[in-house]
């Protein structure tokens, strides 16, 4: 098995047929001059020496030599190490509320993206820790399963929307329970990051936050609205909004944040509540509790690691210049015997 970790560099053997022009104009521009300086019947007398062969062949080795700097340049790698690889770090769960009430646009641009953008930023500062996504509502939704492929994961969380779940509400109970469920390897370092309003429309999750005391999962709570709240808007076919979402009596529902819900799960938990207005403040927040949690070993694997070859290349390169170095223009006695361009000996 082989790679090129630099194919761009194959570009530069345009330069070789420029070397190729550049040498036949200097030989055309010598000849001209030689010829305004006497007859070359004359001139190759007066140089016998003067060999056509070795200027071909210096000219060779010169294009060889760059043809070899090149593929160093390039840098071919072979697949002949093998190595196991061991990484360490925390599982984690974010559990995103995809309810209707993160719509609502208290928060900028709304709960719902302020909650995706929360959520990538936190995956940017993760090494080797891996990462699933739950999105959940009135029931809970798996969306993504445990994965170390962090840019598979942001993509997933983008495409998360609130048409997931059909069921309408804020169940923390079922987002808890199978944010639990998620962890694989039992011995690994746990943690859910549950991301919400806080508006809570199912039985409680007490029964779910203790089955997470059982199994070692914190959870860390992030809050996102205001305590004020916001109309959660209707939107057409369009994206336009077409009106506000109303309560029976016809009137506009408000949404607002409820801290208390989520600090109460966090603290059961012993973890924390964080706001989630400054995304900043709550990576930084995030990246404590990180450093504060053992970091486990969950995988092990044996991996090809490619070994670079462009010093073989580079090698050959400076053997082949310094051999040109020393190679004269003047004819050698078995060339002049072979007589490869049909030289007349001039007497």
């Amino acid at each position: 098995m082989f790679e090129l970790e630099s194919p761009i560099y194959f570009y530069l053997f345009a330069l070789i047929p420029l070397v190729v022009a550049f040498f036949l104009f200097n030989l055309f521009w010598k000849r001209k001059q030689q010829a305004a300086f006497a007859d070359l019947a004359l001139f190759q007398k007066l140089s016998p020496e003067q060999s056509a062969f070795k200027s071909a062949l210096k000219l060779g080795i010169v294009l060889a030599a760059l043809a070899l700097v090149i593929f160093s340049l390039v840098n071919p790698k072979m697949g002949t190490k093998m190595e196991t690889v061991k990484r360490q770090g925390i599982d984690i769960v974010f559990a995103v509320d995809i309810s209707k009430s993160m719509l609502a646009e208290d928060i900028a641009p709304n709960r719902l993206e302020k909650t995706k953008q929360l959520v990538s930023q936190i995956i940017n500062q993760l090494g080797n820790d891996r990462v699933g996504i739950v999105g959940y509502a009135g029931s809970a939704y798996p969306v993504l399963p445990m994965t170390t492929d962090y840019s598979i994961a942001k993509m997933y969380l983008q495409s998360m929307n609130t048409n997931m779940v059909s069921s309408q509400g804020t169940a923390f109970n079922d987002a808890i329970k199978l944010s639990v469920d998620y962890f694989d390897i039992k011995d690994t370092s746990k943690l859910i990051v549950l991301v919400s309003d806080g508006e809570d429309h199912g039985d409680g999750a007490e029964e779910a936050i203790e089955m997470a005391k059982e199994k070692g999962v914190r959870i860390v709570t992030i809050g996102v609205g205001t305590e004020k709240g916001g109309l959660i808007p209707l939107k057409d076919g369009n994206g336009k909004i077409s009106g506000y979402k109303k309560d029976q009596k016809g009137e506009n529902v408000i949404t607002k944040l409820y801290p208390d819900v989520l600090n109460n799960i966090a603290k059961q938990t012993k973890s924390k509540y964080i706001v989630g207005a400054n995304t900043k403040e709550v990576v930084e927040e995030i990246k404590k509790t990180l450093e504060k949690i053992e970091k486990s070993e969950f995988e092990s694997q044996q991996i090809a690691d490619f070994e670079s070859q462009y010093q073989w290349f580079l090698g050959l390169a400076f053997l082949l210049l310094l051999t040109d170095i020393f190679l004269l223009e003047k004819k050698t006695n078995w060339v002049q015997k072979l007589n490869l361009f049909n030289e007349k000996k001039h007497e």
